[in-house]
């Protein structure tokens, strides 16, 4: 499945799968529960998102972590030209080592927060996992998208709920919710849940 998913990436990824079951374990940017499944529950996981994605398009991934689902994105579709963002400095180095060690010229790395970027930045799409409330997201992320453009929050069971907190703050921000999409449910359980939003 990861051949089929990768294709001619596939090497690359599995370079990254070794980064994240040591370096990242090491430095707790990864709990050592979650190295068993990092394919279905991380790498085949944010891998799919890019099915939203057009081709050539600028990503904003906000909170990036260990790279999940930003570098993920990047080296699936290297058409993309994805920017991490990430306030802390351990994290940024461990990014900014992995993109220098698999040669990801299609990757910045970035240090601060959302915020930061408010007013000097707009990318085609930005997206997010695991980062916060929906409603305290859009605030962060739909400023960043440019118009047009979608912010695709990566979400569990809950996403319905957060989408009726965040519902205002989505008309505020100029964004139309176009819905909670499903991707690999052919051959990821639980299939991966996005909350789409387009903004004005």
């Amino acid at each position: 499945m990861a051949r089929r998913v990768f294709s001619d990436a596939l090497p690359t990824v599995e370079a990254f799968a070794a980064l994240l079951a040591t370096e990242a374990t090491v430095r707790g940017l990864i709990g050592p529960r979650e190295v068993p499944r990092l394919w279905e529950r991380h790498l085949l996981n944010c891998a799919v998102v890019t099915d939203l994605v057009d081709d050539g398009a600028s990503v904003c991934d906000l909170g990036s972590g260990a790279g999940l689902p930003g570098l993920v994105m990047a080296i699936r579709r290297p058409d993309l030209t994805v920017t991490l963002v990430e306030p802390l400095l351990r994290r940024t180095t461990f990014l900014e080592e992995v993109v220098a060690t698999l040669s990801l010229d299609n990757v910045q790395v970035r240090r601060g927060r959302a915020e930061d970027l408010h007013r000097n930045e707009a990318f085609d799409v930005v997206t997010s996992r695991a980062v916060a409330p929906l409603d305290r997201l859009t605030r962060w992320s739909l400023p960043l998208v440019r118009s047009g453009g979608l912010f695709l929050a990566m979400k569990g069971s809950s996403a319905e709920e957060e989408i009726v907190v965040a519902r205002k703050t989505i008309s505020s921000e100029r964004g139309h919710l176009v819905g909670v999409i499903e991707l690999g449910s052919e051959f990821l359980e639980p299939p991966v849940r996005v909350v789409q939003i387009r903004k004005k």
